[in-house]
């Protein structure tokens, strides 16, 4: 072998000589990637192999998932992450009284206002029976979850009427059995959307001060309660004439309550409903809010004296027919 190997040229002598020592060091003592990165790049096909080396070494990469993370930060950081809760849905019922010659515009601005509420929402709109359809085509254009409920009875009485609209509404919901959080909502009023976040959060009853603007007049009128934070300690007292009246007025839209009062009253300590209460459903929810006013929360809670509902009252005027076209209830 010594013969022959003088023999050799010395050229490709070196050339085997390196590659050996090459691959007996790299068993034995594996270099850095970065390392690899600059040989690879000053020989020649350094392309080639450099991608090679990257697929066959790849760079380490810090870890960000909970595994490798210590079992106490973990647990803190699942303690300061926010608990998303669902939203309550908002049942928002709105009567519409056949002796409104505008009551195309108001459900316009009213739908304009509801559809900026997140959902989830329904609109019921109860209106008696009539040759106009204009109610119909304002909803179906609103892109709000809404459903129009209409009757067949005839009223003289407005207010009535508008009773007997709220009523269909509470028995629509009643037969059905949907739950959510209950608002009476006059195509007159005019929100704060931070309203319907407040609404969310009732858990059986709750009130709100309402404040009453006149077009005739220059002053505002508060309706509703007065708190001590959300405790409700009394009652604005404007319209109580009589000495005889024993419970404080509340208006239809200013509280709010949890609509299985009327499909489950066995479970807020009611016994099962009547034929009566089916009949006028408002009545009765009226009385069981003011049986025990430690029911009724105060809304917004840290300050139940902020004025978040506005309702406007146009004045009382005589249409072409001869009938009276009176004020928003």
């Amino acid at each position: 072998m010594g013969f022959f190997t003088g023999f050799a040229p010395a050229g490709k002598a070196s050339v085997f000589s390196s590659h050996v020592v090459a691959s007996n060091k790299s068993q034995s003592m594996p270099q850095p990637v970065e390392m690899l990165h600059q040989q690879v790049a000053s020989t020649p096909h350094a392309g080639n192999v450099n991608r090679s080396l990257m697929a066959e070494s790849p760079l380490p990469t810090p870890s960000s998932s909970k595994e490798s993370r210590p079992a106490k930060l973990l647990e803190k950081e699942e303690e300061t992450e926010p608990k998303l809760l669902p939203r309550r849905l908002a049942i928002i019922v709105t009567p519409i009284s056949t002796e409104d010659p505008y009551q195309g515009v108001f459900l316009r601005r009213l739908a304009n206002t509801i559809r900026l509420v997140p959902p989830p929402l329904l609109w019921i709109v109860v209106e008696g029976q009539s040759d106009s359809d204009e109610v119909s085509e304002v909803l179906r254009k609103t892109g709000i979850m809404y459903r129009h409920l209409v009757f067949k009875e005839n009223f003289t009485d407005p207010e009535a009427e508008l009773d007997h609209e709220r009523n269909v509404a509470l028995r629509h919901i009643e037969q059905h059995r949907l739950s959510g959080i209950v608002h009476f909502a006059a195509l007159s009023n005019v929100y704060d959307l931070g309203f319907f976040d407040e609404l969310r959060q009732i858990e059986v009853f709750g009130t709100w001060p309402m404040a009453l603007l006149s077009a005739n007049r220059n002053k505002v009128t508060i309706e509703g309660p007065v708190c001590d934070s959300s405790q409700v300690i009394g009652w604005h007292l404007k319209r109580m004439n009589s000495q005889t009246d024993s419970r404080p007025p509340i208006h239809i839209s200013s509280f709010g309550f949890n609509s299985s009062i009327l499909w489950d009253p066995e479970r807020w300590g009611r016994p099962s409903s009547t034929q009566q209460t089916s009949q006028n459903s408002i009545k009765f929810v009226k009385q069981v809010a003011l049986e025990d006013e430690t029911k009724l929360k105060g809304i917004p809670p840290e300050d139940c004296s902020k004025i978040m509902l506005w309702r406007l009252n146009l004045p009382v005027s005589k249409s072409s027919s001869g009938h009276r076209i009176h004020g928003r209830y």
